[in-house]
Order: C-alpha cells, then structure tokens, then sequence
C-alpha cells in the first residue's frame, strides 16, 4: 500500500510539474508588466509581455552586458549566493506605443518573516522611478504584508534613486517621509521591520545597477 501511495504522489508530481512551471512563468510575467502599470491576466500575460516587454539582458558587476543568459532564467535569491563577480543581473525593457521605455529590474531579500520581492522599472533617464510592484512570502497580515498594496506602491513613482551624481536609494520612513522628499516614502505603519527591509532590498540591489545606470543615463 506505502509503495502504492508512493508511486501515486511521485506520478501526480510529475503531471503537475509543468503545469506548476507555466502558472510561475506566467506570474513573473504579470509582475514585470505590473512595474510599469500594464495589468495583466493569466489569460493575456503571456501576449502582453511579448508586445512591451521588447528586450532583456543581464549585466555582470562591472556593467558589462553578458551573452548567452536568459534574462529570465535568472533568479536573483541563487545570484546572491554567489560571490559577486560571478552574479548575473537582469534587465528588462519595456516600450510603448509613444515611443518611451523603461528599465525594469528585480528585487529580493529577507523581511521579517520570510522573502520579500518584486520588480522596480525607471524611466528613461535611468534616476526616476516609473513603478514598482512587491510581493512577500509570509509578512504579517495588515502590517508588514501592506508592502504589496496599491497605497504603499504609488508613492514610488516619480522617486529618485541619485542624489546629485551619488546614488542614495530610497528612505522608507517611519513616521512618514517630509513632503516634497524626492529621495523617501512613508513607512507602513506598524510595519517597521518589513518597512527597512524593503528599502534594504531596493538599495542592495539596484547598488549592482549603478555604472550601468549611470555609463547609459540621459
């Protein structure tokens, strides 16, 4: 009966591992698109994707483009564990039908309970923020949780990564951020931990983007 049982579970597995592959496919998709404000369904991610989505390539860490690598193959949890100049960073972009584009480029790292991730796209001068969309695995339900929410999101657009020619990232404020700071957002509250994390994430690694970012800035 064990052997049984077993034989039946490893079989339903395997059936359902490409299935389980197309549904992750399909979501990273959604999540790239969501960074520049492009909605996208199960349905129709995979046509929106190829239609904006118009180039993808990784860097290494002197901004130098690598040949040979799926962009998005690329899983930025494996990159970080290695050491750092043998890491490979994504870059995807996007371009509408006014002619504009924006760099789009992936996030993750550790927030309170678990993995916090996400995407984060520029505009063309490669210093303002165009969008971004987070995600977690497992932060707390009304608090930490409030990073992957429309209200927390927008206050990133139009955000500076560069204070002059130094690039600063972006403050994630406890107590909110002054108004008029083109360098800070609110901080969710309650959420502190997962609030620093998040600006963590986004400084440690777009810190990898920086020559590239600014070797082809406008």
């Amino acid at each position: 009966m064990v052997a049984i049982v077993a034989f039946v579970l490893s079989s339903a597995a395997l059936f359902l591992q490409p299935m389980q592959e197309r549904n992750a496919e399909i979501e990273k998709k959604r999540n790239i698109l969501a960074s520049v404000g492009i909605e996208a369904t199960g349905v129709d991610a995979e046509e929106l994707y190829s239609k904006y989505v118009t180039t993808s390539f990784v860097i290494n860490d002197k901004a130098e483009v690598v040949e040979g690598v799926d962009a998005f193959g690329v899983e930025v949890k494996k990159e970080q564990r290695k050491p750092i100049a043998e890491q490979v960073f994504p870059i995807y972009i996007a371009t509408f039908e006014d002619g504009h584009s924006s760099y789009i480029m992936p996030l993750e790292w550790k927030g309170l309970w678990g993995p916090i991730y996400g995407y984060l796209s520029l505009k063309e001068d490669l210093r303002t923020i165009s969008g971004v969309t987070f995600d977690h695995k497992s932060e707390t339900p009304g608090l930490g949780a409030e990073i992957n929410t429309t209200a927390f999101e927008s206050q990133f657009v139009d955000k500076q990564l560069f204070t002059g020619d130094e690039f600063t990232g972006i403050l994630v404020q406890k107590g909110g951020a002054a108004p008029g700071d083109m360098h800070a957002v609110d901080a969710i509250s309650g959420g502190t931990i997962t609030s620093k994390a998040l600006e963590a994430m986004i400084y440690n690694c777009l810190k990898n983007y920086v020559n590239y970012l600014k070797n082809n800035s406008n």
